[in-house]
């Protein structure tokens, strides 16, 4: 089977949707099946090495200096190319110009189109537009989506929470659970002592990692005000924050007016493949509370390492820990969440047991098992479309 993909984000730029489809790509290839991704270029990019990603001109996208708008005709060139390769199915997985663009590639060249529904976008308004009114954004973000959804042949969606919030938009169209798996071979090693030494980290310093784009959706500022109130118990406890983005400013300022500059370290973006799995290792407790999550991989890259995690649970993390047992879930205030900690922090007992089971509920989430699961709704759709009347557009 041969996929064509195509996504407004991408690695380099990091987030948990590049994460996903490199891999799903990563898994489709090992079964035997090719992709092609069309991909935004980014500043400083050479010539990519990978001969199955196809980088698109893009520019930049105004006040927001990680995003690249890609340009729509210059995909829509690429027709004649693409028309030669024999695409069996595109696969779109965000919902600006590749959505739009995927689309009309894919009526083009008379196949079907399946699309991830990666992102929360209705609660997205309020942080990145917010002299518009919340309900009104709501609004927006529920129609678009049930506009985009009727001009695909299915959905892809991470969890349950998510499928069931799409249907109360409207949305017809078939939607099938396929969270991103876990490959945890990638997520085996790491050497928390030497991101400890690397940082000047007591070796008996309890530290607590949180792991994301340092956005506003986040809530990583909920997490700030709970090491506050931890602060209190555990003096020396200490916050590690991996990631950048559009909040880190603010978080800066909110933990000097905390008085908790002593206890947090903003470490920006680490190597997937070396410094990303110190830092986990390095933790006590992975510590997380998200409210706009469609799955929360981060939890189970913590689980597979043996970390600790310390979570609440909404939207699609309530999926991920339903039957972890490597988790504490937290209430949804700080004093709670700090004391879920404070109980592990102190029982050594805990922390064994809670590190010694992680990385089996990890291995549920197998990246072979969603790849599996995802061949199997791509070739219902694809025989399905093949049995019906359908006439490209010209």
């Amino acid at each position: 089977m041969r996929v064509l993909m195509i996504s407004d984000v991408s690695f380099p730029r990091v987030n948990g949707v590049s994460t996903s489809i490199h891999t799903f790509r990563s898994q489709l290839h090992q079964l035997g099946h090719e992709t092609v991704l069309i991909a935004p270029d980014y500043p400083g990019m050479t010539q990519d090495e990978d001969p199955t990603v196809i980088r698109m001109k893009s520019r930049r996208v105004p006040g927001d200096p990680e995003d690249r708008l890609m340009s729509y005709r210059g995909i829509q060139s690429m027709l004649p190319q693409l028309a030669k390769q024999q695409f069996d199915l595109v696969h779109v997985h965000t919902p600006f110009i590749a959505h739009y663009a995927g689309t009309k590639l894919a009526r083009r060249l008379g196949i079907p189109v399946v699309e991830s529904y990666h992102t929360y976008f209705e609660e997205y308004g309020q942080y990145y537009m917010p002299l518009l009114p919340r309900s009104f954004m709501r609004f927006f973000a529920r129609r678009l989506t049930v506009s985009q959804c009727a001009a695909i042949d299915a959905l892809v969606v991470p969890s349950p929470q998510m499928i069931d919030a799409l249907r109360s938009y409207g949305v017809k169209v078939r939607a099938e659970r396929i969270p991103t798996g876990i490959d945890t071979s990638s997520f085996c090693g790491g050497d928390g002592d030497a991101f400890r030494r690397q940082y000047q980290i007591a070796s008996d310093r309890p530290v607590l990692v949180h792991i994301s784009r340092v956005a506003y959706e986040k809530n990583i500022d909920f997490i700030l005000r709970v090491v506050a109130r931890l602060k209190e118990d555990v003096p020396n406890v200490l916050l590690v924050v991996a990631g950048d983005g559009p909040a880190l400013a603010r978080l800066k300022q909110l933990s000097r007016h905390l008085e908790i500059t002593e206890n947090c370290l903003f470490v920006g973006y680490l190597n997937r493949e070396t410094t990303l799995l110190d830092c986990y290792r390095s933790a006590s407790a992975f510590v997380f509370a998200s409210r706009t999550e469609t799955q929360g991989l981060v939890l189970l890259e913590a689980l597979a390492l043996g970390v600790p995690v310390v979570s609440t649970a909404v939207m699609g993390t309530a999926d991920v820990l339903r039957e972890v047992k490597g988790a504490i879930i937290a209430p949804e205030d700080e004093a709670g969440f700090a004391q879920a900690i404070h109980s592990l922090l102190t029982n050594p007992s805990l922390e064994a047991s809670l590190r010694a089971v992680g990385p089996q509920d990890a291995a549920a989430w197998s990246a072979r098992s969603m790849a599996e699961r995802l061949v199997n709704l791509y070739q219902e759709v694809i025989a399905a479309k093949r049995a019906g009347y359908f006439t490209p557009l010209k």
